[in-house]
């Protein structure tokens, strides 16, 4: 099995800081997000962005507190995260030791179903010992990669089709783009795919409360990219809807219930249901592994709260990090396999359980 090193030598588990800011495309200056290299894992910290550090993780430990402080984060990059570090306790642990690691872990952040999956993905495979799990991993790595290309160029031809061939102004929120994955992104994939097409005129970013992750991240991509970008405060995103100025809103997710309900990053919701209110499609764009069938519907998804001290000024703070956009607000959602539209009246749970 093939071990991806990082772009840049040297990288230590002190991390290296590299500036986006001089580079033209991520592909010049960044690492995977997140990769296996000599029997680590080694990360792009979340957190220091815009500049750009890589950290190595040989423990479940550390990997936990990574997820929780959003080292890693974004649904797909977690549940690579999760099945990794079931290959760093497989090393270690067996039987109940490396099943109660693995629990800690999938149990980290509670919104996000890849996390979950990414670890169980790798459980499956112990009876064959730890090299098994190792190549369980490296799988989920590796099919997270070629399922962000084909999101992508899926939810290219989906916005086409729906929008006219442009070039289009699209609304993003959140990250959900390279740096939220292993490579390329889902929802920022579908405006690259777009991009390559020279088919995108503008995107307006949500600076996305309380982390800043459309500010500190997605802007930086697009900035990378080279793509035209506006980004925005929150509170604005409904009003840029009704006033026009997009065509189109696309986002990512980190759990799809099975009736079609979307939890994602908080403030989401109200642009769903503005772009409701003024006719333009509302696309989500995830792989097929963020789809829940065990969870029926939005009701029955849980809202990680976090820290208040993430928004604490001078009083207490309520701080949900996700919210539902309900079914029947969602104009398709786009997988690496199909495009499944829940508010058709025959919509029903994909083939996959």
């Amino acid at each position: 099995m093939r071990e991806r090193r990082p772009g840049s030598a040297g990288d230590t588990a002190a991390g290296q800081v590299h500036s986006l800011a001089t580079s033209s495309t991520l592909t010049g200056v960044l690492p995977r997000t997140i990769d296996w290299v000599d029997g680590r894992i080694v990360l792009v910290d979340q957190t220091a962005l815009p500049a750009v550090r890589t950290v190595a993780i040989d423990t479940v430990g550390a990997l936990v507190d990574a997820v929780q402080r959003l080292a890693v984060r974004g649904a797909p990059a977690l549940g690579v995260a999760g099945a990794f570090g079931v290959a760093l306790a497989a090393r270690t642990l067996s039987g109940p030791a490396l099943d109660a690691a693995a629990e800690r872990l999938a149990t980290a952040r509670p919104t996000a179903v890849n996390l979950a999956v990414g670890v169980r993905r790798a459980l499956a495979a112990t009876g064959g010992g730890p090299e098994a799990v190792l190549a369980a991993a490296l799988a989920v790595r590796d099919e997270d990669v070629a399922a962000c290309h084909a999101i992508g160029r899926r939810g290219a031809d989906l916005l086409t089709e729906l929008c006219g061939p442009g070039p289009l102004r699209l609304h993003t929120h959140c990250n959900a783009g390279a740096l939220a994955c292993v490579e390329w992104g889902t929802a920022l994939g579908v405006v690259r795919s777009l991009h390559e097409d020279g088919r995108v005129a503008l995107v307006v970013a949500d600076e996305t409360r309380p982390l800043l992750q459309g500010a500190r991240i997605t802007a930086v991509e697009l900035a990378a990219l080279g793509i035209e970008h506006r980004v925005i405060v929150d509170g604005a995103g409904p009003s840029v809807i009704a006033r026009g100025l997009v065509d189109a809103v696309v986002v990512g997710a980190d759990r799809v219930a099975a009736n079609g309900d979307v939890a994602n990053k908080i403030g989401t919701y109200p642009l769903a249901l503005a772009a409701a209110r003024a006719g333009i499609p509302f696309v989500v764009a995830c792989p097929e592994s963020t789809v829940d069938a065990a969870t029926p519907d939005g009701a029955a998804i849980t809202i990680e709260d976090r820290d208040e001290d993430e928004v604490l000024a001078g009083g207490p703070a309520w701080n949900p990090a996700f919210d539902v956009t309900p079914a029947d607000l969602v104009t398709a959602i786009v997988t690496e396999d199909r495009v499944w539209r829940p508010r058709a009246p025959s919509a029903t749970l994909p083939r996959w359980t």
